[in-house]
Protein backbone atom coordinates (compact mmCIF):
# COMPACT_ATOMS: atom_id res chain seq x y z
CA UNK A 1 0.00 0.00 0.00
CA UNK A 2 2.76 2.76 0.75
CA UNK A 3 2.97 2.83 -3.31
CA UNK A 4 -0.52 4.20 -3.58
CA UNK A 5 0.29 6.34 -0.89
CA UNK A 6 2.87 7.57 -2.00
CA UNK A 7 1.07 8.40 -5.20
CA UNK A 8 -1.65 10.53 -3.37
CA UNK A 9 0.94 12.24 -1.59
CA UNK A 10 2.25 13.24 -5.47
CA UNK A 11 -0.97 14.21 -6.34
CA UNK A 12 -2.05 16.10 -3.86
CA UNK A 13 1.09 17.74 -4.05
CA UNK A 14 1.31 18.59 -8.32
CA UNK A 15 -2.37 19.35 -7.98
CA UNK A 16 -1.74 22.28 -5.49
CA UNK A 17 1.29 23.58 -7.59
CA UNK A 18 -0.75 23.40 -10.69
CA UNK A 19 -4.31 22.13 -10.52
CA UNK A 20 -5.21 22.90 -14.02
CA UNK A 21 -2.87 20.10 -15.10
CA UNK A 22 -3.93 17.46 -12.85
CA UNK A 23 -6.49 15.97 -14.21
CA UNK A 24 -4.63 13.06 -15.58
CA UNK A 25 -2.90 12.29 -12.75
CA UNK A 26 -6.09 11.96 -10.56
CA UNK A 27 -7.80 10.34 -13.16
CA UNK A 28 -4.93 7.89 -13.50
CA UNK A 29 -5.21 6.76 -9.92
CA UNK A 30 -9.14 6.26 -10.17
CA UNK A 31 -8.34 3.94 -13.06
CA UNK A 32 -5.40 2.31 -11.26
CA UNK A 33 -7.83 1.58 -7.80
CA UNK A 34 -10.68 0.07 -10.44
CA UNK A 35 -7.95 -2.58 -11.67
CA UNK A 36 -6.76 -2.70 -7.76
CA UNK A 37 -10.23 -3.64 -6.76
CA UNK A 38 -10.74 -6.23 -9.65
CA UNK A 39 -7.23 -7.91 -9.37
CA UNK A 40 -6.33 -7.67 -5.79
CA UNK A 41 -9.62 -7.92 -3.62
CA UNK A 42 -9.49 -7.21 0.09
CA UNK A 43 -9.44 -10.51 1.42
CA UNK A 44 -11.07 -9.22 4.90
CA UNK A 45 -13.90 -8.28 2.86
CA UNK A 46 -17.19 -10.73 2.30
CA UNK A 47 -17.10 -11.38 -1.35
CA UNK A 48 -20.48 -9.02 -2.20
CA UNK A 49 -18.80 -5.96 -0.76
CA UNK A 50 -15.76 -6.68 -2.69
CA UNK A 51 -17.57 -6.55 -5.53
CA UNK A 52 -19.54 -3.42 -4.71
CA UNK A 53 -16.21 -1.61 -4.00
CA UNK A 54 -15.64 -2.29 -7.22
CA UNK A 55 -18.54 -2.01 -9.55
CA UNK A 56 -18.27 1.80 -8.03
CA UNK A 57 -14.84 2.32 -8.46
CA UNK A 58 -15.13 0.98 -12.14
CA UNK A 59 -18.60 3.18 -12.74
CA UNK A 60 -16.60 6.35 -11.34
CA UNK A 61 -13.08 5.71 -13.43
CA UNK A 62 -14.92 5.09 -16.69
CA UNK A 63 -17.39 7.96 -16.17
CA UNK A 64 -15.02 10.63 -15.62
CA UNK A 65 -12.49 8.97 -18.54
CA UNK A 66 -15.40 10.26 -21.09
CA UNK A 67 -16.76 13.66 -20.27
CA UNK A 68 -19.61 12.97 -22.63
CA UNK A 69 -20.94 10.16 -21.24
CA UNK A 70 -22.15 11.55 -17.81
CA UNK A 71 -23.91 14.26 -16.23
CA UNK A 72 -23.55 16.60 -13.20
CA UNK A 73 -26.31 15.98 -11.02
CA UNK A 74 -27.30 15.81 -6.31
CA UNK A 75 -27.30 12.06 -5.16
CA UNK A 76 -31.88 12.44 -5.40
CA UNK A 77 -31.13 13.07 -9.06
CA UNK A 78 -33.88 11.14 -11.61
CA UNK A 79 -30.93 9.00 -12.69
CA UNK A 80 -33.37 6.60 -14.12
CA UNK A 81 -34.48 9.44 -16.98
CA UNK A 82 -30.26 9.87 -17.57
CA UNK A 83 -29.92 5.86 -17.78
CA UNK A 84 -32.39 6.12 -20.59
CA UNK A 85 -30.19 8.36 -23.05
CA UNK A 86 -26.93 5.59 -22.53
CA UNK A 87 -25.44 8.23 -19.91
CA UNK A 88 -24.39 8.18 -16.39
CA UNK A 89 -25.65 10.55 -13.04
CA UNK A 90 -22.16 11.57 -11.15
CA UNK A 91 -23.56 12.86 -7.65
CA UNK A 92 -21.25 16.00 -7.04
CA UNK A 93 -21.15 14.91 -3.23
CA UNK A 94 -20.03 11.39 -4.25
CA UNK A 95 -16.94 12.86 -6.35
CA UNK A 96 -16.29 15.12 -3.42
CA UNK A 97 -15.50 11.71 -1.59
CA UNK A 98 -13.57 10.25 -4.22
CA UNK A 99 -11.46 13.57 -4.58
CA UNK A 100 -10.91 13.35 -0.73
CA UNK A 101 -9.26 9.87 -1.51
CA UNK A 102 -5.95 12.19 -2.51
CA UNK A 103 -6.80 14.45 0.81
CA UNK A 104 -7.41 17.27 -1.34
CA UNK A 105 -10.74 17.89 0.28
CA UNK A 106 -9.19 21.16 2.55
CA UNK A 107 -7.35 22.66 -0.67
CA UNK A 108 -10.69 22.73 -2.80
CA UNK A 109 -12.72 24.28 0.56
CA UNK A 110 -9.86 26.80 0.81
CA UNK A 111 -9.97 27.27 -2.20
CA UNK A 112 -13.82 27.99 -2.89
CA UNK A 113 -13.57 30.06 0.23
CA UNK A 114 -11.04 32.29 -1.13
CA UNK A 115 -12.75 32.81 -4.07
CA UNK A 116 -15.92 34.05 -2.18
CA UNK A 117 -18.04 30.96 -1.58
CA UNK A 118 -19.87 31.34 2.12
CA UNK A 119 -18.05 29.16 4.69
CA UNK A 120 -21.39 28.02 5.74
CA UNK A 121 -22.14 26.18 2.49
CA UNK A 122 -21.89 22.40 2.81
CA UNK A 123 -18.02 20.90 2.62
CA UNK A 124 -19.43 18.38 -0.37
CA UNK A 125 -20.25 21.20 -2.21
CA UNK A 126 -16.80 23.36 -1.78
CA UNK A 127 -14.88 20.94 -2.47
CA UNK A 128 -17.19 20.18 -5.77
CA UNK A 129 -16.77 24.09 -6.04
CA UNK A 130 -13.07 24.10 -5.20
CA UNK A 131 -11.99 22.06 -7.61
CA UNK A 132 -14.22 23.01 -10.48
CA UNK A 133 -12.68 26.37 -9.84
CA UNK A 134 -9.28 25.27 -9.63
CA UNK A 135 -9.62 24.18 -12.90
CA UNK A 136 -8.80 20.37 -11.59
CA UNK A 137 -11.81 18.37 -13.00
CA UNK A 138 -13.21 18.99 -16.76
CA UNK A 139 -16.77 20.06 -17.45
CA UNK A 140 -19.76 18.04 -18.78
CA UNK A 141 -22.25 18.77 -21.14
CA UNK A 142 -25.34 19.15 -18.82
CA UNK A 143 -26.59 18.97 -15.25
CA UNK A 144 -29.86 18.21 -13.04
CA UNK A 145 -30.16 18.74 -9.72
CA UNK A 146 -33.49 18.56 -7.33
CA UNK A 147 -34.52 21.14 -4.07
CA UNK A 148 -34.55 18.15 -2.11
CA UNK A 149 -33.04 17.93 1.37
CA UNK A 150 -29.98 20.66 0.48
CA UNK A 151 -30.10 24.29 0.89
CA UNK A 152 -27.38 24.25 -1.65
CA UNK A 153 -28.13 22.56 -4.30
CA UNK A 154 -29.51 24.95 -6.69
CA UNK A 155 -26.95 27.79 -5.68
CA UNK A 156 -23.88 25.32 -6.91
CA UNK A 157 -25.19 24.80 -10.02
CA UNK A 158 -26.88 27.35 -10.30
CA UNK A 159 -22.78 28.95 -9.71
CA UNK A 160 -21.61 26.42 -12.05
CA UNK A 161 -23.27 27.50 -14.96
CA UNK A 162 -22.51 31.42 -14.26
CA UNK A 163 -19.11 30.61 -13.85
CA UNK A 164 -18.31 27.43 -16.23
CA UNK A 165 -21.56 27.29 -18.90
CA UNK A 166 -22.86 24.19 -17.96
CA UNK A 167 -26.35 24.23 -18.32
CA UNK A 168 -28.63 22.16 -15.98
CA UNK A 169 -32.08 21.37 -14.87
CA UNK A 170 -33.73 22.54 -11.39
CA UNK A 171 -36.25 19.80 -10.26
CA UNK A 172 -38.72 21.56 -7.47
CA UNK A 173 -39.55 19.30 -5.53
CA UNK A 174 -43.08 20.06 -3.53
CA UNK A 175 -43.51 19.33 0.24
CA UNK A 176 -46.92 18.12 -0.15
CA UNK A 177 -47.93 14.64 -1.32
CA UNK A 178 -51.03 14.78 -2.92
CA UNK A 179 -52.45 14.65 -6.73
CA UNK A 180 -51.64 18.11 -7.47
CA UNK A 181 -47.90 18.05 -6.18
CA UNK A 182 -47.03 14.77 -7.92
CA UNK A 183 -48.95 16.49 -11.21
CA UNK A 184 -46.46 19.32 -10.66
CA UNK A 185 -42.99 17.43 -10.63
CA UNK A 186 -43.92 14.94 -12.75
CA UNK A 187 -44.51 17.68 -15.79
CA UNK A 188 -41.23 18.78 -14.58
CA UNK A 189 -39.25 15.60 -15.29
CA UNK A 190 -41.05 15.04 -18.22
CA UNK A 191 -39.58 18.34 -19.40
CA UNK A 192 -35.89 17.32 -18.45
CA UNK A 193 -36.71 14.36 -20.70
CA UNK A 194 -37.07 16.66 -23.25
CA UNK A 195 -34.31 18.68 -22.55
CA UNK A 196 -31.83 15.69 -22.56
CA UNK A 197 -33.15 15.29 -26.16
CA UNK A 198 -31.97 18.13 -27.15
CA UNK A 199 -28.74 18.62 -25.62
CA UNK A 200 -27.78 15.16 -26.97
CA UNK A 201 -29.41 14.21 -29.77
CA UNK A 202 -30.83 11.00 -28.62
CA UNK A 203 -34.29 10.63 -28.77
CA UNK A 204 -36.00 8.99 -25.24
CA UNK A 205 -37.58 5.97 -25.19
CA UNK A 206 -40.22 5.80 -22.74
CA UNK A 207 -40.39 1.74 -22.48
CA UNK A 208 -36.68 2.12 -21.49
CA UNK A 209 -37.83 4.35 -18.17
CA UNK A 210 -40.22 2.04 -17.75
CA UNK A 211 -38.16 -1.11 -17.80
CA UNK A 212 -35.99 0.65 -15.56
CA UNK A 213 -38.49 1.38 -13.23
CA UNK A 214 -39.55 -2.63 -12.88
CA UNK A 215 -35.58 -3.42 -11.96
CA UNK A 216 -35.69 -0.97 -9.79
CA UNK A 217 -39.02 -2.39 -7.71
CA UNK A 218 -37.10 -6.29 -7.45
CA UNK A 219 -33.91 -3.95 -6.65
CA UNK A 220 -35.53 -2.24 -3.66
CA UNK A 221 -37.32 -5.64 -2.72
CA UNK A 222 -33.82 -7.16 -2.89
CA UNK A 223 -32.03 -5.21 -0.71
CA UNK A 224 -34.74 -4.98 2.02
CA UNK A 225 -34.18 -9.23 2.28
CA UNK A 226 -30.18 -8.27 2.41
CA UNK A 227 -30.59 -6.13 5.24
CA UNK A 228 -32.71 -8.55 6.73
CA UNK A 229 -29.80 -10.88 6.12
CA UNK A 230 -27.38 -8.71 7.60
CA UNK A 231 -28.98 -8.50 10.64
CA UNK A 232 -28.92 -11.70 11.18
CA UNK A 233 -25.52 -13.37 9.26
CA UNK A 234 -21.95 -11.34 10.13
CA UNK A 235 -20.95 -10.19 6.62
CA UNK A 236 -17.65 -8.36 6.92
CA UNK A 237 -17.59 -4.64 5.46
CA UNK A 238 -16.47 -1.41 6.12
CA UNK A 239 -17.79 1.93 6.73
CA UNK A 240 -17.21 2.87 3.51
CA UNK A 241 -18.70 -0.14 2.24
CA UNK A 242 -22.15 1.82 3.10
CA UNK A 243 -21.43 4.83 1.23
CA UNK A 244 -20.75 2.76 -2.31
CA UNK A 245 -23.97 0.83 -1.57
CA UNK A 246 -25.56 4.28 -1.18
CA UNK A 247 -23.99 5.88 -4.53
CA UNK A 248 -25.40 2.28 -6.06
CA UNK A 249 -28.92 2.90 -4.89
CA UNK A 250 -28.58 6.19 -6.60
CA UNK A 251 -26.49 6.15 -9.29
CA UNK A 252 -27.19 2.76 -11.06
CA UNK A 253 -30.65 1.96 -9.12
CA UNK A 254 -32.82 0.91 -12.48
CA UNK A 255 -29.97 -0.81 -13.88
CA UNK A 256 -29.81 -4.69 -14.12
CA UNK A 257 -26.38 -4.67 -13.36
CA UNK A 258 -26.64 -3.52 -9.68
CA UNK A 259 -29.63 -5.72 -9.00
CA UNK A 260 -27.77 -8.65 -9.92
CA UNK A 261 -25.17 -7.08 -7.49
CA UNK A 262 -27.36 -7.22 -4.81
CA UNK A 263 -28.89 -10.93 -5.52
CA UNK A 264 -25.50 -12.34 -5.49
CA UNK A 265 -25.13 -10.62 -1.55
CA UNK A 266 -28.11 -11.84 -0.60
CA UNK A 267 -26.83 -15.98 -1.74
CA UNK A 268 -23.63 -14.84 -0.57
CA UNK A 269 -24.39 -13.86 3.45
CA UNK A 270 -26.22 -17.20 3.62
CA UNK A 271 -22.88 -18.59 3.61
CA UNK A 272 -21.41 -17.22 6.71
CA UNK A 273 -21.56 -17.44 9.88
CA UNK A 274 -24.32 -16.05 12.28
CA UNK A 275 -24.18 -12.77 13.67
CA UNK A 276 -23.86 -12.46 17.58
CA UNK A 277 -22.78 -8.87 18.16
CA UNK A 278 -24.62 -5.13 18.24
CA UNK A 279 -27.00 -4.48 15.18
CA UNK A 280 -26.22 -0.67 14.26
CA UNK A 281 -28.92 0.97 12.19
CA UNK A 282 -27.29 4.38 10.33
CA UNK A 283 -28.61 7.71 10.11
CA UNK A 284 -27.62 9.96 7.51
CA UNK A 285 -24.32 10.89 6.46
CA UNK A 286 -21.23 8.28 6.73
CA UNK A 287 -17.68 10.04 7.86
CA UNK A 288 -15.92 6.90 6.05
CA UNK A 289 -12.52 8.83 7.09
CA UNK A 290 -13.16 8.56 10.69
CA UNK A 291 -10.41 6.89 12.37
CA UNK A 292 -12.50 5.84 15.68
CA UNK A 293 -15.70 5.15 13.55
CA UNK A 294 -13.78 2.62 11.40
CA UNK A 295 -12.02 0.94 14.40
CA UNK A 296 -15.59 -0.52 15.41
CA UNK A 297 -17.31 -1.04 12.08
CA UNK A 298 -15.04 -2.20 9.72
CA UNK A 299 -15.21 -5.99 9.92
CA UNK A 300 -15.77 -6.11 13.19
CA UNK A 301 -17.80 -9.02 14.94
CA UNK A 302 -19.10 -7.56 17.73
CA UNK A 303 -20.50 -4.54 15.93
CA UNK A 304 -22.00 -4.46 12.60
CA UNK A 305 -24.06 -1.81 10.81
CA UNK A 306 -26.82 -3.29 9.24
CA UNK A 307 -28.41 -0.96 7.20
CA UNK A 308 -28.42 3.20 6.76
CA UNK A 309 -31.19 5.33 6.02
CA UNK A 310 -29.82 6.93 3.54
CA UNK A 311 -29.42 3.82 0.92
CA UNK A 312 -33.17 3.36 1.03
CA UNK A 313 -34.28 6.51 1.52
CA UNK A 314 -37.20 5.93 -0.52
CA UNK A 315 -39.64 2.90 -0.16
CA UNK A 316 -41.94 3.35 -2.83
CA UNK A 317 -43.21 0.56 -5.13
CA UNK A 318 -43.01 2.59 -8.57
CA UNK A 319 -46.04 2.22 -11.18
CA UNK A 320 -44.55 1.13 -14.41
CA UNK A 321 -47.50 2.01 -16.46
CA UNK A 322 -47.15 5.84 -15.58
CA UNK A 323 -43.50 6.48 -14.87
CA UNK A 324 -43.20 10.16 -14.74
CA UNK A 325 -45.46 10.08 -11.91
CA UNK A 326 -43.93 7.34 -10.31
CA UNK A 327 -40.81 8.84 -10.22
CA UNK A 328 -42.52 11.80 -8.86
CA UNK A 329 -43.95 9.79 -6.23
CA UNK A 330 -40.72 8.41 -4.85
CA UNK A 331 -39.13 11.97 -4.92
CA UNK A 332 -41.67 13.59 -2.43
CA UNK A 333 -41.85 10.85 -0.53
CA UNK A 334 -38.38 10.32 0.08
CA UNK A 335 -38.09 10.43 3.85
CA UNK A 336 -35.32 13.74 3.05
CA UNK A 337 -38.63 15.57 1.57
CA UNK A 338 -40.36 17.78 3.65
CA UNK A 339 -40.79 18.06 7.44
CA UNK A 340 -38.46 16.03 9.85
CA UNK A 341 -41.25 13.97 11.62
CA UNK A 342 -41.76 12.42 7.66
CA UNK A 343 -38.38 11.11 8.08
CA UNK A 344 -38.37 10.05 11.65
CA UNK A 345 -41.67 7.86 10.31
CA UNK A 346 -39.43 5.94 7.70
CA UNK A 347 -36.73 5.44 10.34
CA UNK A 348 -39.18 4.13 12.52
CA UNK A 349 -40.34 1.25 10.08
CA UNK A 350 -37.23 0.35 8.91
CA UNK A 351 -36.08 0.57 12.94
CA UNK A 352 -39.21 -2.03 13.33
CA UNK A 353 -38.57 -4.34 10.31
CA UNK A 354 -35.04 -4.73 11.47
CA UNK A 355 -35.19 -4.81 14.91
CA UNK A 356 -31.33 -3.28 15.40
CA UNK A 357 -29.93 -2.89 19.38
CA UNK A 358 -29.18 1.04 18.60
CA UNK A 359 -29.45 3.89 16.14
CA UNK A 360 -26.56 6.17 15.33
CA UNK A 361 -26.97 9.66 13.90
CA UNK A 362 -23.81 11.74 12.60
CA UNK A 363 -24.90 14.94 12.17
CA UNK A 364 -22.65 16.21 9.53
CA UNK A 365 -21.48 20.21 10.09
CA UNK A 366 -23.49 22.61 7.90
CA UNK A 367 -26.48 20.52 7.15
CA UNK A 368 -29.55 21.71 9.07
CA UNK A 369 -31.64 18.76 8.15
CA UNK A 370 -29.70 16.18 9.93
CA UNK A 371 -28.93 18.24 12.93
CA UNK A 372 -32.41 20.19 13.63
CA UNK A 373 -34.43 17.13 13.91
CA UNK A 374 -31.81 14.79 15.70
CA UNK A 375 -33.80 14.57 18.86
CA UNK A 376 -36.66 14.63 17.27
CA UNK A 377 -35.84 11.18 16.05
CA UNK A 378 -34.50 9.90 19.61
CA UNK A 379 -37.70 10.30 21.04
CA UNK A 380 -38.93 8.21 18.41
CA UNK A 381 -36.08 5.49 18.90
CA UNK A 382 -36.77 5.75 22.79
CA UNK A 383 -40.77 4.75 22.02
CA UNK A 384 -39.51 1.59 21.00
CA UNK A 385 -37.02 0.85 23.13
CA UNK A 386 -33.88 1.50 20.97
CA UNK A 387 -30.55 3.60 22.39
CA UNK A 388 -29.69 6.29 20.20
CA UNK A 389 -26.36 8.15 19.68
CA UNK A 390 -26.08 11.54 18.23
CA UNK A 391 -22.71 11.90 17.17
CA UNK A 392 -21.81 15.80 15.55
CA UNK A 393 -18.45 15.79 12.71
CA UNK A 394 -18.11 16.51 9.01
CA UNK A 395 -19.00 13.97 6.43
CA UNK A 396 -15.59 14.89 4.88
CA UNK A 397 -13.60 18.03 5.96
CA UNK A 398 -11.26 16.25 8.53
CA UNK A 399 -10.86 19.97 10.37
CA UNK A 400 -14.65 19.99 11.49
CA UNK A 401 -14.27 16.30 13.36
CA UNK A 402 -12.65 15.71 16.52
CA UNK A 403 -11.89 12.56 16.36
CA UNK A 404 -11.26 12.13 20.40
CA UNK A 405 -14.86 13.64 21.54
CA UNK A 406 -16.63 10.71 18.92
CA UNK A 407 -14.11 8.44 20.02
CA UNK A 408 -15.20 9.23 23.95
CA UNK A 409 -18.50 9.18 22.92
CA UNK A 410 -18.81 6.16 20.93
CA UNK A 411 -17.02 4.01 23.12
CA UNK A 412 -19.40 5.17 26.27
CA UNK A 413 -22.17 4.43 24.10
CA UNK A 414 -21.01 0.82 23.08
CA UNK A 415 -20.23 0.28 26.69
CA UNK A 416 -23.86 1.12 28.00
CA UNK A 417 -25.10 -1.42 25.60
CA UNK A 418 -22.73 -3.88 26.42
CA UNK A 419 -23.91 -3.16 30.17
CA UNK A 420 -27.61 -3.17 29.71
CA UNK A 421 -27.71 -6.56 27.40
CA UNK A 422 -25.82 -7.87 30.29
CA UNK A 423 -28.19 -6.24 32.48
CA UNK A 424 -31.47 -8.04 30.72
CA UNK A 425 -29.56 -11.59 30.74
CA UNK A 426 -28.98 -11.17 34.20
CA UNK A 427 -33.02 -10.27 35.03
CA UNK A 428 -34.02 -13.05 32.88
CA UNK A 429 -31.52 -15.36 34.79
CA UNK A 430 -33.20 -14.65 37.91
CA UNK A 431 -36.42 -14.94 36.80
CA UNK A 432 -35.30 -18.65 35.57
CA UNK A 433 -34.15 -19.22 39.06
CA UNK A 434 -37.46 -17.94 41.05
Amino acid sequence: MWIADKYIDYVKEKTIEKPEESWGKILLGFKANKLRTKLLPRKDLSQGYQKLEAMMMSFVADSLGKPQSYVWGNIFSPCEIVQCFGLRTLSIECLACYLSGYHLEDYFIDYAQNTGIAPTLCSYHKTFVGAIDSGAVPMPRYAVTTSLSCDGNLNTFRYLEKKKGVPFTFLDVPYGDDEASVDYLAEQLRQFAGRMEEQFGIPFDEEKLRESLRIENETRKALIEFFGLQRERYYPGELISHLYMMMGMHLLVGTREFLDLIRFMIEDIKTYPKFEGKKILWVHLLPFYQESLKQYFNANEKYQIIASDIIIDSMEELDETRPFHALSRKIIRNMYNGSYSHKADMVQRLAETLNPDAVIQFCHWGCKQSSGGSILLKERMQGLGIPMLILDGDGIDKRNSHDGQIKTRLEAFLEMLETAANGDFEEKEQKKVC
